[in-house]
C-alpha cells in the first residue's frame, strides 16, 4: 500500500518552477513537453500574450521551438478556457508565468483540483527593481503551488546567479515599468549574482 507521500506523486499538482534568466526555463518547459508525448500523452503550451518575442511560438536560446496551443490575455479565465477545449490533457506547460495575474493563478489551481489535470508553470521570481516582492503571477504561484522547484544559472563571475537586471546602454538600470521586452540593441537582460549586483550598481 502507498503511504501519503507516493501516492502525492501520482495525483495532479501545481508546480512553479524558477530562475534567473538564462536558466534554461523554456528548455526544460520543452523536454517536459517531448517527454509527455514520446509517451503518447497530451500537453497543452501556453504564454501570455504580454511576451511578443517570437510571436505565438516558444524558442529557447540553444535553438529547440514549437508553436503554443494559445496565448492568454489578462483578461482570459484559464480555467474556463482549458476546461473548454483541452480538458482532455494530461499537462498544462506555461511560460513566461510571472505574467500570469493573481487571478489565473488560482484559475490554474481549480485546473489542478476539479479537472485533474497537472500544471507546470515556468517563470522569474523576481523583477529586475528587486523591491516589490516580484511579479504579481510569481507571488501568487510562491504562495499556492504544491511543488516548488528552483532552476539554477551561474552569473559570470561563477557564483550562482538569484537576481534579473536590466541594462540600457551597457548600464545597469534599477528602475522603469516591470514589461520591456528585449530585442533592441539598447536594452539587455541579465542574470547575476547579489555580489556583482552591489559592485555594478555602486559604480554607475
Amino acid at each position: 500500500m502507498l503511504n501519503y507521500y507516493q501516492q502525492e506523486d501520482y495525483v495532479a499538482q501545481l508546480y512553479f518552477r524558477y530562475g534567473a534568466m538564462g536558466c534554461g526555463k523554456t528548455m526544460q518547459l520543452l523536454q517536459v513537453a517531448f517527454n509527455y508525448e514520446e509517451r503518447g500523452q497530451k500537453v497543452c503550451v501556453i504564454k501570455p500574450a504580454t511576451d511578443t518575442k517570437n510571436g505565438t511560438k516558444l524558442l529557447s536560446r540553444i535553438g529547440p521551438e514549437r508553436d503554443t496551443n494559445f496565448c492568454f490575455s489578462h483578461r482570459m479565465n484559464l480555467y474556463n478556457r482549458i476546461k473548454k477545449d483541452f480538458a482532455n490533457v494530461n499537462c498544462i506547460l506555461v511560460d513566461e508565468a510571472q505574467f500570469l495575474t493573481s487571478a489565473q493563478v488560482d484559475q490554474l489551481l481549480e485546473v489542478v483540483i476539479k479537472l485533474d489535470i497537472t500544471v507546470i508553470c515556468y517563470g522569474l521570481r523576481l523583477n529586475f527593481r528587486l523591491k516589490d516582492g516580484g511579479f504579481e503571477g510569481a507571488t501568487r504561484l510562491l504562495q499556492l503551488a504544491h511543488k516548488i522547484e528552483e532552476l539554477k544559472t551561474i552569473c559570470d563571475c561563477g557564483r550562482k546567479a538569484t537576481l534579473n537586471t536590466r541594462w540600457l546602454n551597457g548600464k545597469l538600470v534599477t528602475d522603469g515599468p516591470d514589461v520591456l521586452i528585449d530585442g533592441t540593441s539598447k536594452i539587455e537582460y541579465r542574470a547575476i549574482c547579489a555580489h556583482c549586483y552591489f559592485k555594478y550598481k555602486e559604480t554607475d
